[in-house]
Parts: C-alpha cells; structure tokens; sequence
C-alpha cells in the first residue's frame, strides 16, 4: 500500500489532470422519508417525504467524483431536452463539470433514477428511461464534440449503462479515437451490451459482469481471489479478448483484483468501514483509478487509491463523492 506521503503526492498532481466522462447521462433523484406504518390498500411501506436531493447520475457521476480532485472534468453523451435534462446540465455546471459535450436530444427524456429511502435503508427504485440509440445527426454530434474535447484531456472513461448511447460501431469509434491522440481509455463495461473494447488501457467489470463478459458460468467467490482459479481464469479470458493492458475487478466486500497483460496480479483487501449505500461506488473506482493513473500512479498504487476511495463512499447515503482530505484519512487510518 503506498504510503499517505506518495498519495498527497499523487492527489496533488491530480489537479492539473483533465479527464472525460462518456456515456450514458442519467439524473438520480432521492426521496427522504420515515416509515412509521403498512399501507391499508397493500402490504407496503407508506413513506412520509421529508425532502428530495438529486445528483448528476452514470457517466455524469463519474465527473462529479472527479472533480473533487481537479477543476478539468468533462461529460459527453446524450440528455433528453426535458425538464430533467435542464436540472441535470444545471447541477452539472453549478458544480463546475465542463457540459460543452451534451448533445440534447428531443425525442427522448433523460434517464431519471429515483430511490425511495426510509431513515438509511432504499425501499424502492423507480427508472423512467427509453432506451433509444442515437440517430445519424446525434452521432456526427458526439463525434465532433469528442474530437474537440480530445487535445484538451489526458484520457477518457467509458461509462455503459446500456442505455442505447453506445453500440458497437460508436464504442469503437470513440476508443480508436481516444487512443490515436495517445489518450489513456478507462472502460466500465455492460455484459448487457457486449462491446468490443480493443485496445483499452484499463477496463473495470465487477465479479458478476466479469463472469457473464467472459461467458464463463457463475461460481462462488474464494475467500482469497488470489487463490480463485474460477475468477483468474476469467481474468485471463477477458484480457486476451479485450486486449487491454490492465483488468480491475472490483468484489465487493472482498476489495479489488487488479490483472494486467504482463502477468501482475495484485489482490487489495476492501478499505471500507462501514456500507451503507453502494449507489455510485463503482463510478468512484473509475475514476479515481483513471487519475491516479494520469497523475503518475503505478498501477498497484491506483487500485489502492481507488479501492480507498470506493470504502469511502459506500460509507456514505446517496450517490457520494469524496474529497482529498477523506482520502488521505483513509490511508492514514489503515496504516495504523
């Protein structure tokens, strides 16, 4: 584990990083409330409302945790020209994410996630979404706002939530873009939406999603992913496929497995105290890794440093960010 000195280190040349966030663009709402009592009309909690918050959402996520730690993150992708599209670029902005590269479409709405929480425990989630590719117009859009964002960044992150943004012509578009300006390319991939991610630096599934992309059948995790074979073996399997240079797997309560093509296999124990609400914690570990990397990280250290900032905002309600100070207190407290 790196020492908390080499972290403000790294978090200090994070700053003058910039990095693109690409993908699907969704709004999350969160409805705060008690439950006191059952619904006489069914066997359900009735929720008193005591406020809503909302937060930029997916790949939008992903900027807003980014920009914790520098002032150059970016969004690109698609919002619908509705009233949640306008909250959306609104929060955005007023968080100070560059939004030149959303492309507004008309015929759509944008994707809106809302939680209903009682106290800390999410009693149901509602998705209002139509998965919708982009159209010929929307297309040429993205790609002319990608090509002007590119001399700007240090390096992309791909976020597929597999809601109709990317398919497999535009994925590899975007990252043959990416990599012939010598961008870094981060991916955060959908079995759901299987894309061939050639050429990436890093991609980051989790253990089902790695499973399901390597279309190796389920197993139970090892106590120590070091020593299970069924998830090395997938590993292996998805870097030859996807010819990337590095795999994060993240495990859950089991921490990250990072694989890379030259044989490295480092196992990081989860960092988090307490789980309260996982919303976003992948988005965290994304970014968080594509940074440290831009910022002169090995990657050993960076899957530390991601894997720190993950137990942080799964500590946290709503979907969370962190900030530097947070960070190096993580590391501080574990090295006790």
């Amino acid at each position: 584990m790196p020492s908390a000195a080499r972290v403000q280190k790294i978090i200090k040349a994070m700053s003058d990083r910039r990095i693109l966030a690409v993908g699907d663009l969704m709004l999350d709402e969160f409805i705060w409330g008690k439950v006191s009592r059952i619904s006489p009309e069914a066997p359900v909690p009735v929720v008193a409302v005591d406020r809503e918050t909302f937060y930029p959402g997916g790949a939008a996520n992903v900027a807003r945790n980014l920009h914790a730690f520098t002032p150059g993150s970016s969004v690109l992708g698609l919002a619908g020209d509705d009233s949640a599209g306008v909250r959306l670029r609104d929060l955005l902005r007023a968080g100070g994410i560059d939004t030149a590269g959303i492309v507004l479409r008309p015929d759509a709405p944008t994707t809106v996630k809302t939680r209903i929480i009682a106290r800390t425990q999410q009693v149901v989630r509602v998705d209002r979404e139509m998965v919708q590719p982009p159209g010929p117009g929307e297309r040429a859009a993205l790609l002319r706002a990608l090509d002007a964002a590119l001399p700007q960044v240090d390096a992309i992150i791909i976020e597929d939530y597999a809601k109709g943004l990317l398919d497999a012509d535009l994925a590899a578009e975007i990252v043959q873009r990416a990599r012939a300006a010598g961008r870094l390319v981060a991916v955060d991939p959908n079995p759901g939406n299987p894309l061939p991610w050639h050429g990436a630096t890093v991609i980051k599934p989790n253990r089902h999603e790695a499973f399901a992309s390597a279309g190796v059948p389920w197993s139970e995790a090892a106590p120590d992913p070091l020593a299970d074979h069924a998830l090395l073996e997938v590993g292996k399997i998805l870097l030859a496929k996807w010819q990337a240079e590095q795999l994060l797997i993240t495990l859950s309560e089991l921490g990250m497995l990072l694989l890379t093509k030259d044989g490295v296999r480092h196992h990081t124990p989860t960092r988090a105290r307490e789980v309260f609400d996982v919303s976003g914690a992948g988005d965290t570990a994304i970014a968080l890794y594509t940074l440290a990397l831009c910022a002169g990280a090995s990657p050993l250290e960076a899957s530390e440093i991601a894997n720190h900032a993950s137990g942080v905002v799964v500590g946290k309600l709503g979907t969370a960010t962190l900030t530097p100070d947070e960070l190096l207190a993580s590391f501080a407290d574990h090295a006790r």
